[in-house]
């Protein structure tokens, strides 16, 4: 596909936002983050959702599941504590109920799956293969390992570069663009990028949710269901530009998409600067369903100001100059 890039208004030179993650290329770089814009069409009542880069659809398992014990979400100072548990319809009852709408609405869909198991990602892997290769709609992965191994004491896939490279290995069978979502609880973080790239991982997707608690202290116990949950909103951005950074400047060629505590286009250009080819947007989506579409404006009027006329202007500036020169000779390769 070679969608063309939004332009500019005010009479300002053309502004190229086509954005190149590996094999897939998108119209610009905003998306909506897994858990944050449901399972299928739910925000196009607020804006096109085929006007966004993709559609990241809330994480699917091979079969329906049930999800955790309410409360689920609990507001925190600095964002949101979440443990809605991964409930879904499973990746049959998402192509049947969910999809359609999704297709009519010329959205880009990006799948998140998860499993508890290695042999689940891959049966998850399978199940999508078969609904992708009659819905050019689905046109990416997001394989979400930060989710409990029940093979390895319900240690986050994240958490390990061997279980995550399992995972990926797995999953690796379906012919789409994948990206491997990651922890930002772990010490490993580079160790683990890397482990999954080496399994088949197209790119990376930089961060998930911190592990946090909250309390209810009029009850005197956690606020959630399910005790903890994963912390996420403005107080995770700076957790994710270090994530961002530290990957792009150990894999300088690798397409990277980062989340985390985006809700305007200053958060938006400080996550391309540090490294980020596409951005996705999440918890201000709970708040203000339109978010995704008002980053992206408000990313196009910030490039503007700095005076930029394509991404590739601003992707990695802010690394040192030794990443910077392999992102460009990357870049050179990559040109047509």
């Amino acid at each position: 596909m070679s969608p063309r890039g939004r332009r500019s208004g005010g009479g300002s030179p053309e502004l190229d936002l086509t954005t190149r993650l590996g094999p897939l290329v998108l119209p610009n770089p905003v998306m909506t983050a897994a858990g944050t814009a449901g399972h299928g069409a739910e925000l196009a009542a607020y804006f096109d959702l085929a006007s966004i880069g993709a559609v990241v659809v809330k994480s699917l398992s091979a079969e329906p599941w049930p999800g955790n014990p309410p409360p689920r979400v609990c507001p925190v100072p600095g964002g949101m504590l979440n443990s809605v548990g991964l409930q879904g319809p499973g990746v049959a009852g998402w192509a049947r109920e969910e999809l359609p709408r999704l297709e009519a609405s010329g959205a880009r869909v990006v799948v998140s799956l998860w499993g508890r198991r290695v042999e689940e990602f891959a049966q998850a892997a399978s199940l999508l293969e078969k609904v992708a290769a009659s819905s050019p709609a689905v046109v990416a992965v997001e394989l979400n390992v930060s989710c409990p191994n029940l093979e390895d004491r319900s240690r986050m896939f994240a958490h390990s570069p061997e279980a995550t490279a399992a995972a990926v290995a797995a999953a690796r069978r379906i012919r789409l663009p994948l990206f491997a979502k990651l922890s930002p609880n772990t010490s490993e973080l580079v160790e683990v990028a890397r482990a999954a790239l080496q399994a088949g991982a197209d790119g990376l997707t930089l961060t998930n949710t911190l592990l946090g608690l909250a309390i209810d202290t009029a009850e005197r116990r956690p606020a959630l269901g399910a005790g903890g949950g994963g912390l996420s909103g403005p107080a995770l951005h700076s957790v994710a530009l270090r994530a961002v950074f530290e990957c792009r400047r150990a894999f300088p060629a690798v397409p990277i998409i980062g989340v985390g505590g985006i809700s305007e286009g200053e958060g938006a250009l400080r996550m391309l600067m540090a490294g980020a080819d596409a951005v996705q947007v999440g918890t201000a989506t709970l708040a203000e369903p339109r978010a995704p579409a008002l980053v992206l404006a408000s990313l196009e009027r910030t490039l503007a100001r700095h005076g930029a006329t394509s991404l590739a202007a601003v992707v990695g500036s802010a690394q040192d100059d030794e990443t910077k020169a392999a992102m460009a000779g990357t870049r050179r390769r990559d040109e047509p």
